[in-house]
């Protein structure tokens, strides 16, 4: 059985390193040229793991050039994974690899196809959310299901923790499914589409806390946006503060002198890390 990976981000790496720990290893790895994206949020290079490990390497400008797709039909690939890449496959890639492509998405499918999965969980109030893997299909998150891994959801996580244990979650399912993989056994399971929830994506100012949320809802707002996102943020009496973390004040409880305040619909919010902007 053949493999390949396409990544230019530390997760992907991440999963690539998980492969060889666990005795895998790949025939083929795709990246961005070294010339695009190099502000790009967690980009690494694959060069000295590639060489190191006498991985083909080769470098491209898009997932749908013609020289990915060579490269893949040239190299017999069997599985491609594609994680941590931004750029959507289209329809000759897909069909490129013998078996087709493999993806994570990190909710429990068919639930939360789309964007902003770690924040909207939080912004939920969700009990438990996951990572899917699943083989692409063309659409927006709606090919058969691998596997998955469930990740209970604290009542006080944030999308630091989340974000976190996300990432590893991502290297358990492909250590519990390479042996599978590998043999050539795995099981591929429909979505159920009557069970489909779309999330959409983000934008930093929808970060925003107003007057008449709530304590809860600011607070799920605080946790769901902070690091690695960009944050929540008051803006009132000609200030704007940006707000990594924070607390619900206890009723009648005085403001210690290190926290901002905020005063809402049904009480009050202490910023405890803060930033004027």
């Amino acid at each position: 059985m053949k493999f390949g990976f396409v990544t230019c981000v530390e997760l992907g790496l991440a999963c690539i390193e998980e492969i060889y720990s666990i005795g895998g290893s790949l025939d083929l790895a795709i990246t961005l040229r070294d010339d695009l994206a190099k502000s790009k949020s967690g980009r690494i290079y694959l060069d000295d793991f590639c060489g190191e490990n006498s991985i083909d390497l080769i470098k491209i400008r898009h997932i749908n050039d013609p020289d990915a797709i060579e490269a893949v039909k040239a190299k017999k690939i069997d599985w491609l994974f594609i994680i941590g890449w931004s750029q959507i496959a289209g329809e000759e890639i897909l069909n490129a690899p013998r078996l087709g492509v493999l993806g994570i998405h990190p909710t429990l499918l068919p639930e939360g196809r789309g964007r902003a999965p770690i924040p909207w969980a939080i912004l939920k109030g969700l009990e438990r959310t996951g990572v899917t893997l699943f083989r692409l299909d063309g659409g927006v998150d709606t090919g058969d299901i691998v596997a998955q891994e469930i990740l209970p959801i604290a009542k006080d996580e944030t999308a630091t923790s989340l974000y976190a244990r996300v990432q590893q979650a991502h290297r358990t399912l492909l250590r519990s499914v390479w042996k599978d993989l590998v043999a050539n056994r795995v099981a591929l399971t429909p979505q159920d589409h009557s069970k489909v929830t779309i999330w959409e994506g983000r934008k930093p100012e929808d970060g925003r806390i107003l007057p008449d949320m709530s304590v809860e809802h600011a607070d799920r707002l605080v946790r769901a946006t902070t690091h690695p996102y960009p944050g929540a943020f008051w803006e009132g009496e000609g200030r704007i503060v940006r707000i990594w973390s924070g607390k619900i004040a206890k009723n009648g409880q005085e403001a210690a002198v290190d926290v901002f305040r905020i005063k809402l619909s049904d009480g009050f919010y202490d910023a405890v890390e803060f930033e004027a902007l």
